[in-house]
């Protein structure tokens, strides 16, 4: 007998999500940094990292479907060069994020993707999140060194 109060979640359906912001924002901006207290933009990056081992994506146009399907934003790439990429993450989130005076971090966001173009690249991969606050948008850094495989 299933209970009815537990929520099933199929991360691989189309279907659109519906999702509390207030909620969202509450664990995300609040909850976590309390618990995680100094060392949450480390714990985030892993935690990211260790979200795309569980949803591995084979291209940069799956990368950016699962940010639009997680809620994270529009994500688009914006340079790329031979060691390195450049995206950039808009969102309505994001803008009441980054005017908010709280601390603010996109952790996870780099976290999965270091891990997910270190999956595609199998070289050791690393970002860097550089947030706009004038613009709006948080941009990422993502480089890697091919000397340096998996």
């Amino acid at each position: 007998m299933k209970d009815s109060n537990v929520v099933e979640l199929n991360l691989h359906s189309d279907e659109p999500k519906n999702i509390s912001l207030f909620g969202y924002e509450l664990i995300r901006e609040f909850v976590l940094p309390e618990i995680l207290g100094k060392d949450t933009p480390e714990i985030l990056y892993w935690a990211g990292k260790r979200l795309a081992r569980k949803h591995p994506l084979n291209t940069l146009d799956e990368v950016i479907d699962f940010f639009t399907k997680a809620s994270w934003g529009q994500l688009e790439l914006k340079n790329e060069r031979k060691n390195e990429i450049e995206l950039e993450l808009t969102s309505p989130l994001i803008v009441s994020r980054v005017k908010s005076k709280a601390e603010h971090y996109f952790q996870i966001e780099a976290g999965f993707l270091a891990q997910q173009i270190e999956l595609q690249k199998q070289a050791i991969t690393e970002t860097f999140e550089h947030p706009v606050k004038k613009a709006n948008k948080v941009q990422f850094t993502v480089k890697w060194d091919r000397k340096d495989t998996l």
